[in-house]
């Protein structure tokens, strides 16, 4: 009898190969008009297969270690630390949308470079890990969603400290303390040196559970930026924080046209 695999399971096969190297086990999991948003990466089932045999004929063999797997209907959302060829740890969200064949179809990310604790001794990747509150995932979502409107894209900054629950906010930026007021500090100091942090757009919000991933889209100092930002909800407050930044790549470098979201 064959035992039938979660999405969840697929995606974490699938960033295995990475490691293993098993372009057959790529190929069966991936649909064949599979659509990358890395834009690092040609489109298509070929080219991630291709990705996959460089890898594996690379002399620093590729780590994968996942950190925590979250399912949203057709999308499983994945936090996972990457090494790739041994060039270097890198901290990840990579997002997976299954077709209705159960193939994975499409595929969106955000990487950066594995830092140093931050000033609250926190790393990107450490912190709470149990999933709950499946039943209110919904509200949670439309609690992040305002969230994003209100606070992120600065639209109603006066309604801030209703999001959280006092100053007991714990954050695994890389820069930034713990609470509210470590937020409002950093953010300060990024004034001073004429840096802004910009949210324009929200291209998705996921969600089950606890746990609320937001993929938006901005500028940071000026410069085009993805921001990918899991927050994990409390009672109907937001309690802990991840992210990944990136600068989104000068299009004259794309190795597919399909924007990064």
């Amino acid at each position: 009898m064959e035992i039938k695999m979660t999405n969840i399971q697929k995606a974490l096969e699938l960033i295995s190969t990475f490691a293993s190297g098993d372009t057959e086990k790529a190929k069966n999991l991936l649909a064949e008009g599979y659509i990358q948003h890395n834009p690092a990466y040609g489109t298509g089932r070929d080219a991630f297969v291709g990705s996959v045999e460089y890898l594996a004929s690379a002399p620093v063999k590729t780590t994968v270690n996942n950190i925590r797997a979250f399912e949203d209907g057709d999308r499983v959302f994945l936090q996972t630390v990457y090494n790739f060829a041994g060039a270097g740890e890198q901290v990840a969200f990579d997002i997976f949308r299954f077709d209705e064949n159960g193939l994975i179809a499409e595929h969106w990310d955000n990487l950066a470079a594995k830092a140093a604790p931050n000033p609250s001794g926190r790393t990107q990747i450490d912190g709470t890990m149990e999933l709950k509150d499946l039943d209110k995932t919904e509200e949670n979502r439309r609690l992040v969603e305002n969230f994003l409107i209100d606070v992120m894209q600065n639209r109603h900054p006066e309604k801030t400290a209703g999001y959280f629950d006092g100053d007991t906010y714990i954050q695994h930026n890389t820069g930034i303390a713990d609470g509210l007021s470590g937020l409002g500090a950093a953010l300060a100091a990024l004034a001073e040196q004429g840096i802004q942090m910009i949210y324009t757009t929200t291209h998705q919000v996921l969600a089950q559970g606890n746990y609320v991933l937001a993929v938006s889209e901005g500028t940071f100092g000026g410069a085009p930026t993805s921001y990918y930002d899991l927050w994990r909800v409390e009672n109907g407050k937001i309690a802990e924080h991840w992210d990944v930044m990136e600068t989104i790549a000068d299009p004259s470098t794309w190795q597919n046209q399909n924007v990064k979201f």
